[in-house]
């Protein structure tokens, strides 16, 4: 039974780690891919990409090659549109069942478009591309609203002071975001996960799910990213039915790490006996008493994503 809970364990922090840094516009200029092709995958393997397809500005070199696979529409669409929690959840609730579910191979190679020297394209010109590829292939249709919503701030404990895991990003500290190409037998999230160390990620400007002091708590931590990039990853992370926004006014970045017992989603299978740690700190508490932040119901004018069309994608 102790192996069936490491894989549930395991399970959640790869999750964590591909939470999906706020929205680009829905607008963007028409960079295109040189080649691309878009298959339904008939593959049971995990899913792949030769680079992270996440939020943040962690990468890997890759000469302008895109190659993932088994991977689910929504999955290419949070890549395009560099979307994370309160823009993402909005997203989702307005799609078709199958962009979560049908899982697709694409391939596309950018040879022609602008490109840093010696490593390919940016990832935001990979991002610009792949929403091309979207409106091209999947018939994808998006426009923005301003609307204001029911949300839970981020505040301040004590007036001026963090907890002990949230620190100011140190001004000029060597800052990291991305990795060398795997080796054939590493997968890139692991090469991430490998650049882990100390007290905070390796890697700087995005969040990175951490292997758990404890079996089967969440463990979170970034550096050089605003509360505000923090607070709207949570946002999908812990699901808590609201948007959670930055009211604390702190200014710059930091560097961050939490622990917390995630709240079951879903009902335990049967058979499995898998609880959560009894003396693990909830959310709020870990929020609290870790970062020094505590959330307070607020309303808040937020811009959201509308989408006009998605279909099933045309032929190669």
């Amino acid at each position: 039974m102790k192996s069936v809970t490491r894989v549930i364990c395991s399970l959640a922090l790869a999750g964590a780690a591909a939470v999906p840094s706020p929205a680009q516009s829905a607008q963007g200029s028409q960079l295109t891919f040189d080649v691309a092709s878009v298959k339904p995958s008939k593959s049971g393997d995990p899913p792949y990409s030769n680079f992270p397809l996440n939020s943040g500005d962690f990468y890997i070199a890759n000469g302008g090659l895109f190659s993932a696979t088994n991977f689910p529409l929504i999955t290419y669409i949070f890549f395009a549109y560099n979307l994370q929690g309160n823009q993402g959840q909005s997203l989702v609730s307005q799609l078709p069942g199958w962009v979560m579910t049908d899982r697709f191979d694409i391939q596309a190679r950018a040879e022609g478009n602008p490109a840093r020297a010696g490593g390919g394209p940016t990832k935001d010109q990979m991002r610009l591309m792949m929403r091309s590829l979207l409106a091209d292939r999947f018939k994808f249709a998006i426009h923005t609203e301003t609307r204001e919503v029911p949300a839970l701030a981020f505040v301040l404990v004590k007036l001026g002071k963090t907890g002990p895991q949230l620190r100011s990003h140190p001004a000029g500290a060597p800052c990291q975001t991305s990795a060398a190409p795997p080796s054939l037998a590493t997968q890139a999230p692991n090469a991430f996960q490998q650049m882990t160390g100390g007290s905070f990620p390796g890697l700087c400007n995005g969040i990175l799910g951490l292997p758990p002091g404890v079996p089967c708590r969440s463990r979170l931590g970034g550096r050089n990213v605003t509360i505000g990039f923090i607070a709207d990853l949570l946002s999908q992370r812990v699901n808590l039915g609201r948007p959670m926004i930055d009211a604390t006014a702190l200014t710059g970045t930091f560097d961050f790490l939490l622990e917390f017992t995630p709240e079951p989603q879903n009902p335990t299978p049967p058979g499995l006996n898998v609880a959560p740690d009894p003396d693990g700190p909830t959310f709020e508490q870990a929020l609290r008493d870790q970062l020094g932040l505590k959330l307070e119901s607020r309303k808040s004018s937020m811009e959201v994503i509308v989408v006009d069309h998605v279909e099933h994608p045309s032929e190669n």
